[in-house]
C-alpha cells in the first residue's frame, strides 16, 4: 500500500506540474535582429514587417512597407545584398535591465549605378508577444539608406550611351548619330476634328488609322503627351502645320548617309528582342535598348555600344535633390575606323545597282579591304525610322533578294579561277607556259569513259599556249591542265590559296570550296580546272588570290579595320613561286590589252590593267539552258593600289562577262580621277 501510495503521489506531482502556468521565455536581441536580417537578405519583406514594433507598424502599413522595399530595390536594380550585424556581447543573451538596445549593422549591395555600402544602427525595443518577452525593430526609412528620411524618395536618372560611329579610312561617316525630325500628335489638342486629322495623317504618312489609334492608346499617354508617329524630312513639316494637334520634335537617331551603297556592310540597329535580352541581360542590356542587328553594327556591337550612365539619388518631398547614393558616368561607344573607302564603296555600288551581284575591292599590297558591295540593296535608315509592314513585305518578297548579303556568299567563279589552275599546274611541273598545244574544235572529251560528256570553249584556235588560253579563256586548255596535275595534287595545291578555309576576318563570310565532299572523278576534276564543277568562292577571296600576282606569289593578309593594317603581312605565303606570279601578271596584262581578248573591255588608257573574265554556267546538265554569272578580276599592274573582283548574276544575253568589264573599267577610271 505504501508502495502504491508513493506511486500515486508521484503521478499527482506530475499532474500538478502540468497544470501550473508555463514560465515566460525571453528572446535575446541578437536572435531577434538575426531573424529580421534573414528576412531582409531573402527579400521576404512580409517577414521583416512582422518583426517591427507596434509603434512602427502604426506609422507604415504592411502593404506600404513591402511596396517601399520592392519599388526602391527594383528601381535601382539591386543585387548581391549583404547585411552584417555586429552584436556586442551583452546583446547575445537576455537583457534584463533595458527596454531598448542599439545594434550596429553594415550593408553592401550592387546597383545599376555601382556598389553602395553604408553603416547604420538599428534600434530594438522590448515588447510582448503573447506571454513571451521579445525584441522588435523600431523601423526607420534610414535603414534602407542612412540619408533617407520620412517623405523622401529614391530616384534613378539614366543617361543613354552615345553609340560609337563607324567611319571609313578618311573619317567619312558610314554610321553616326544624327538629328531627325519626328512628327506626332498631342491628344488633348486634337479637338473635334480628331478623326479627320488622324485620317489625313495616315494617308500622308503611309500608315493606317488603326496604327495611330494604337499609339495613342498606350498606357503612358496623357492629354498633354507628345505621341510620336513617324520620322519625316525637314522640308516636309509645312504640309502638316495646319492640322490641329500635330506637332514636331527633334531626336538623334542612327543615320546611314551612304544608304543602299553600304547597307550590307554597315548593317543596322534595332530594339533588342526578348530572345536577345535573355542572352545579354548579364552584360548590362535592358528592355528598350538598341543593338546591332546585322553587318558591322552587329559584329562590333561591344565596341560601339558604350555604357549608359546612371545616378541614384534622394529627393525631398518637394522634389529637391538632396544626396547622391551612387553614380556611374556614361561611357560613349568607341569609333570604329575601317579600311573601307566610302567613296569607292559608293562608286562600285553605282556600277552594280541595277543588277544582282557581289564585289570586293582591296589594296593588294597592304591587304586593306576598300569596298564590299552587295546588290541589290535596301536602305538601312528605314529600319531605324520604322519600316512599315508593306515596305518590309515588298523587300522580302522581291525576287532579286535585296536582303541577301551576296558579298558574304560563295558563287561559282568560272574562268576567274583559271589563274589559280595555271599557277598550281606550272608550279606542279605539268604545264609549260610556252608549249604550243594542239586543240582542235569547240568540244573536247578525254576518252570514251566520259560517254556523252564534253568540255566546250568559245574560240576555235590551235595551237594554244598559256598566253592565248588566258586571252581567249580556253576551257579545254585548263581542263587538260587540271587532269595532267591529277586530283590529289590539284586539291593539295589549291589549299595553298586558302580554298576550304575561312577568311581571317570577323565578318561571317561563307567558306570557299573546291568540292562538296570530294572530287569524285575526272569529269569533275576537268570542270574544276576552269572554275566550274563544285568550285565556289566569295568575291573577296577571289580578289585575295589575285593579290599573289603583285606580292611575289604571296597572298596578302586582309584587314577590315584601319588599326589592323600590317599586323600580319601574308595570309598565304608562297601560294605560288615568284616567277610564276610575274609570268601570270604579264599574261593577264596581255589578256586585257589584246583587242581580241574577252577582257579587253576593261582596258583603261594610261593604265596597265591586268585581269581575267569569268562566266559561270549554272545548269544541271550539258546542253541545258541555264543562268550565267559573269566575273571580272582586275588590277593596275604598273601601280597596284586597287584590285577589284566583281560578279554579276544572269549576264546571259547581255554580253556575258563583257557586261562586267565595262563596269570595272569605270571604277578604275573614276577612282583614279580624284575619288581616292
Amino acid at each position: 500500500m505504501i508502495r502504491n501510495g508513493k506511486a500515486l503521489a508521484g503521478i499527482g506531482g506530475i499532474l500538478l506540474l502540468l497544470l501550473l502556468p508555463a514560465c515566460s521565455q525571453e528572446e535575446t536581441p541578437q536572435h531577434a535582429f538575426e531573424a529580421y536580417v534573414s528576412g531582409w537578405q531573402a527579400l521576404n519583406y512580409e517577414a521583416m514587417y512582422d518583426k517591427l514594433s507596434p509603434a512602427s507598424q502604426t506609422k507604415i502599413s504592411k502593404d506600404d512597407f513591402v511596396k517601399k522595399y520592392e519599388s526602391v530595390y527594383k528601381g535601382i536594380e539591386m543585387t548581391d545584398l549583404t547585411v552584417k550585424p555586429a552584436f556586442p556581447e551583452e546583446l547575445q543573451k537576455p537583457v534584463k535591465n533595458k527596454d531598448e538596445v542599439s545594434v550596429p549593422f553594415h550593408v553592401e549591395l550592387n546597383t545599376l549605378a555601382g556598389p553602395v555600402k553604408f553603416d547604420q544602427t538599428a534600434r530594438l525595443v522590448k515588447g510582448k508577444k503573447e506571454k513571451d518577452t521579445v525584441w522588435q525593430i523600431d523601423w526607420s526609412p534610414s535603414y534602407l539608406f542612412p540619408q533617407l528620411k520620412d517623405g523622401d524618395k529614391v530616384r534613378v536618372q539614366s543617361t543613354e550611351a552615345v553609340r560609337g560611329e563607324i567611319v571609313d579610312r578618311r573619317g567619312n561617316k558610314l554610321a553616326y548619330n544624327g538629328p531627325a525630325k519626328q512628327i506626332g500628335v498631342v491628344p488633348g489638342k486634337l479637338g473635334d476634328a480628331a478623326e479627320q486629322t488622324k485620317a489625313k495623317l495616315a494617308n500622308k504618312l503611309g500608315m493606317k488609322v488603326e496604327e495611330i489609334n494604337q499609339k495613342l492608346s498606350a498606357s503612358w499617354v496623357k492629354p498633354e503627351s507628345f505621341v510620336p508617329l513617324a520620322y519625316i524630312q525637314d522640308g516636309e513639316t509645312e504640309a502638316y502645320t495646319k492640322l490641329p494637334g500635330v506637332t514636331f520634335s527633334s531626336k538623334e537617331i542612327r543615320t546611314y548617309p551612304f544608304d543602299e551603297a553600304a547597307a550590307h556592310l554597315t548593317g543596322y540597329i534595332g530594339q533588342i528582342s526578348a530572345e536577345e535580352l535573355k542572352k545579354l541581360q548579364s552584360e548590362g542590356y535592358r528592355t528598350g535598348d538598341v543593338i546591332g542587328k546585322a553587318g558591322l553594327e552587329q559584329i562590333y556591337e561591344k565596341r560601339l555600344k558604350g555604357q549608359p550612365g546612371y545616378k541614384i539619388f534622394i529627393t525631398g518631398a518637394d522634389g529637391t535633390e538632396k544626396e547622391t547614393l551612387a553614380e556611374k558616368v556614361m561611357v560613349p561607344g568607341q569609333t570604329v575606323t575601317l579600311s573601307i573607302d566610302a567613296n569607292l564603296q559608293k562608286l562600285v555600288y553605282e556600277q552594280m545597282k541595277k543588277d544582282a551581284g557581289s564585289a570586293a575591292a582591296i589594296q593588294p599590297l597592304t591587304g586593306e579591304v576598300l569596298a564590299l558591295v552587295s546588290s541589290p540593296s535596301y536602305n538601312p535608315n528605314v529600319f531605324v525610322k520604322g519600316i512599315s509592314g508593306t515596305q518590309y513585305k515588298q523587300l522580302n518578297e522581291d525576287p532579286k533578294k535585296p536582303f541577301l548579303n551576296r558579298f558574304t556568299k560563295t558563287f561559282s567563279p568560272g574562268s576567274a579561277f583559271k589563274m589559280l589552275t595555271a599557277a598550281v599546274s606550272i608550279d606542279g611541273g605539268v604545264l609549260n607556259p610556252d608549249e604550243q598545244k594542239t586543240i582542235k574544235g569547240l568540244r573536247w572529251t578525254k576518252d570514251a569513259s566520259w560517254g556523252s560528256y564534253y568540255v566546250t570553249r568559245v574560240h576555235d584556235s590551235s595551237p594554244v599556249n598559256l598566253q592565248s588560253a588566258l586571252t581567249n579563256s580556253d576551257n579545254i586548255y585548263f581542263a587538260q591542265a587540271a587532269l595532267e596535275l591529277g586530283k590529289d595534287k590539284f586539291v593539295e595545291a589549291s589549299a595553298k590559296f586558302g580554298i576550304n578555309e575561312k577568311l581571317p576576318l570577323p565578318y561571317a563570310f561563307d567558306t570557299s570550296q573546291l568540292y562538296n565532299k570530294q572530287i569524285a572523278n575526272d569529269i569533275q576534276l576537268a570542270d574544276s580546272g576552269y572554275g566550274q564543277g563544285e568550285v565556289t568562292m566569295t568575291s573577296l577571296h577571289t580578289a585575295l588570290t589575285y593579290s599573289a600576282l603583285v606580292n611575289q606569289g604571296n597572298i596578302i593578309y586582309p584587314s577590315l579595320l584601319k588599326e589592323d593594317k600590317g599586323k600580319e603581312k601574308y595570309w598565304k605565303p608562297s601560294a605560288m613561286k615568284p616567277e610564276t606570279a610575274e609570268l601570270l601578271k604579264k599574261d593577264l596584262v596581255e589578256a586585257v590589252k589584246d583587242p581580241r581578248g574577252v577582257g579587253h573591255g576593261a582596258a583603261v588608257p594610261g593604265k596597265l590593267i591586268a585581269g581575267k573574265t569569268g562566266t559561270a554556267e549554272l545548269k544541271k546538265a550539258k546542253g541545258e539552258e541555264g543562268q550565267e554569272n559573269g566575273w571580272f578580276v582586275g588590277f593596275d599592274a604598273a601601280d597596284p593600289q586597287l584590285l577589284v573582283s566583281m560578279m554579276i548574276e544572269d549576264v546571259k544575253g547581255r554580253g556575258g562577262s563583257g557586261y562586267i568589264t565595262s563596269r570595272v573599267k569605270a571604277v578604275f577610271q573614276q577612282y583614279a580621277n580624284g575619288i581616292n
